[in-house]
């Protein structure tokens, strides 16, 4: 992701190794990705301490598998290096059943296995800039720790946190909502989509689509990508990310938020799509 590049990269200077994933697959994680993405990040000299993940996937929407992830538990620890899962979405998955975290299959890595979370998607609340740590390897708690001297909550914040989270059944009942409501916007996206002649990849979590767009491609390249979000920007005045700036190495891959907005500002975006895709389909 972008964001991984701006949060991690700009300022420290680490270098992002892409584990490449692939519609053939569902954009899951595999053993060979991972295998591959190790191989190169070795063939260029660079030392891998750690993976990082989202669960749920950011741009993908969609919960990485119990099996999926034992798989990369397995692997981290064979490799000697650290795993991190971002879990900001967790409680954005439309059926929570559907979701595991790390924490709960990392018996046997615990000391390589870290966790961070967030209050700013699951309760709307990026203003309040909270977030956690969650690890069981003591160098990295005393490290956020200490670090945490410069990111200080306010006391203000603290004692208003405190008070709607302990608010009897508040927190749950707005998870809760939140789920029905994100997943019923989902199927909307998804049904207007269908309409407009474009699939996306089925999800169950978060609050975008990863849209297939490829049939409008007019070159299969990240240019040709490039072009088309250009085009449907400037022609339809609609602003979807490309999958480029997720790393995505399929052109014609796209992410749409669908939960940053009122449904009818939806539905005017859905149509834009859908007269946009018919007139691209005339040429």
């Amino acid at each position: 992701m972008e964001g991984f590049d701006r949060d991690l990269r700009w300022r420290t200077g680490v270098t992002i190794v892409p584990v490449r994933c692939t519609s053939a697959t569902g954009f899951q994680i595999t053993l060979q990705a991972l295998e591959d993405a190790f191989a190169e990040a070795e063939a260029a000299n660079v030392r891998v301490r750690g993976l990082l993940l989202t669960n749920p996937s950011n741009p993908l929407g969609k919960t990485i598998t119990r099996a999926t992830l034992e798989v990369i538990v397995s692997f981290v620890v064979r490799k000697s290096i650290h795993l991190i899962s971002d879990e900001i979405y967790s409680g954005s998955v439309f059926s929570p059943e559907e979701f595991t975290s790390v924490a709960e299959i990392a018996a046997g890595a615990r000391e390589r296995v870290h966790v961070v979370y967030s209050l700013s998607k699951d309760l709307g609340l990026p203003g309040f800039r909270v977030g956690v740590v969650y690890s069981h390897n003591e160098a990295v708690v005393k490290t956020a720790r200490r670090m945490s001297s410069f990111t200080l909550v306010s006391s203000q914040t603290q004692k208003l946190l405190a008070a709607v989270l302990s608010e009897g059944g508040f927190a749950e009942n707005y998870v809760r909502t939140n789920r029905e409501r994100l997943r019923k916007r989902c199927e909307f996206m998804v049904q207007g989509l269908k309409k407009a002649g474009v699939e996306c990849l089925q999800g169950n979590a978060g609050l975008f689509c990863w849209v297939n767009m490829k049939p409008l491609l007019e070159e299969d390249t990240r240019e040709g990508e490039v072009r088309l979000w250009n085009a449907l920007l400037r022609e339809s005045k609609v602003n979807i990310s490309p999958g480029s700036s997720c790393h995505c190495e399929e052109a014609g891959w796209f992410r749409v938020c669908f939960a940053n907005m009122n449904l009818e500002t939806l539905r005017v975006a859905l149509k834009r799509i859908e007269d946009f895709v018919a007139e691209k389909k005339k040429l």
